[in-house]
């Protein structure tokens, strides 16, 4: 038994640690924390959502169709300036970029003391409620609450633009929503660059006293954490030298190419976010994407996959909503000889119309989106 007892104690155990991939912590994403993390602290997206709503805001509306002499008129004033102090460019600005945000824009007719239409304003998606039952909308304001709903033929003086949900019937997701785990890497990416950058000084190693099992005593160990923090901890001590002494031996340690792999993660993570929002990375500045030959065919692509339709889209929910308040039926048509950008497109069209000699000149007209010579009607 003495010999057992003995035999055990002199015994050394070894411990192995394995460390492994844990599960990723994402954050909730609710509507705060998205315009949080992904508007105003992500240049990636924030930037994204700017291209979309003012590229699409810069194509001008008109009318496609003739109105009586004050329907006309009343409409042209509220397409440039839908209130006072605002604009028509303005106002469609905001409402583009609550879809890309939110996914959910919503357009207000305010009506006069006549009981006329005097205006159109922007209610934020988030003061807005879908009702559950009876349909209609419940909007929160600083007195509190009021109820919209449509009238016995469907309109509203709310109009909802959605963008792509299937799963819902109400509120709709947005783009943002789409790309929040992207911008979620992107953002912790800057956040571990930034903690590098603020402990760029600190030396990347260990510090070595004696050998055999030597230690520094309490005194010694505070005294030297000290001045490591003092003395060589912090973007303003960077590059200055270490002075060791009593035994003291530094050994370096640098960052493994794995470990420096977060730089490519961050440049994908951005890749994935102008993806969900329809951008082209070469307009981004992106390193690395050479998806287009040139940064021509990337902006033309932008315009036709991304800003057209959503400018189409909005113009036939427009026109729709608008019918509600005229006599005749609405219909506007986004200005495309007036986007620089599709100019080349514009004039290789005039160029085959004007080598077309089987078309009449009216046909010509009209293939290009013109009115014949003679005039047309709605």
């Amino acid at each position: 038994m003495f010999w057992s007892s003995n035999k055990k104690a002199a015994e050394t155990k070894s411990l192995v640690a394995l460390s492994g991939v844990l599960d990723a912590q994402w954050e909730a994403t609710s509507p705060a924390r998205l315009v949080e993390a992904g508007f105003r602290q992500n240049p990636v997206s924030y930037r994204c959502i700017r291209m979309v709503a003012e590229t699409a805001a810069s194509v001008p509306l008109r009318e496609d169709c003739e109105l009586c002499e004050a329907d006309a008129a009343y409409l042209r004033l509220l397409l440039v300036r839908p209130q006072a102090g605002e604009t028509g460019q303005t106002l469609l600005e905001a409402l583009y970029g609550d879809l890309q945000v939110s996914g959910n824009g919503f357009l207000e007719m305010v009506r006069g003391a006549d009981g006329g239409v005097a205006g159109i304003q922007r209610v934020p998606s988030g003061a807005v409620e879908p009702l559950k039952e009876g349909g209609g909308y419940s909007i929160r304001t600083r007195g509190g609450r009021r109820i919209v709903r449509s009238d016995a033929s469907g309109w509203a003086t709310l109009l909802h633009l959605r963008a792509l949900d299937p799963s819902s019937r109400a509120m709709a997701m947005s783009p943002l929503e789409a790309a929040a785990r992207a911008v979620e890497i992107h953002n912790a990416g800057s956040n571990w660059a930034k903690a590098l950058i603020d402990n760029a000084a600190r030396p990347s190693g260990a510090l070595i006293y004696g050998r055999d099992g030597a230690h520094l005593t309490p005194d010694q160990f505070q005294r030297l954490k000290e001045q490591l923090e003092e003395a060589h901890s912090g973007a303003r001590h960077a590059g200055r030298p270490m002075l060791l002494e009593g035994g003291l031996d530094w050994k370096p340690m640098g960052l493994t190419p794995t470990d420096m792999d977060f730089i490519q993660a961050r440049r994908e993570a951005a890749r994935e976010i102008a993806l969900a929002f329809g951008v082209p990375p070469m307009l981004l500045g992106i390193p690395g994407d050479n998806t287009y030959s040139n940064y021509r065919e990337a902006n033309l692509a932008f315009w036709r996959q991304t800003v057209l339709p959503l400018v189409q889209r909005t113009a036939r929910a427009l026109e729709d909503w608008m019918s509600g308040v005229t006599r005749d039926r609405v219909r506007l048509k986004p200005d495309l000889d007036a986007v620089p950008a599709l100019a080349p497109e514009r004039e290789a069209l005039w160029n085959r119309l004007n080598g077309a000699d089987f078309l009449s000149l009216d046909e010509k007209r009209e293939i290009a989106g013109l009115q014949p010579r003679g005039g047309g009607s709605c």
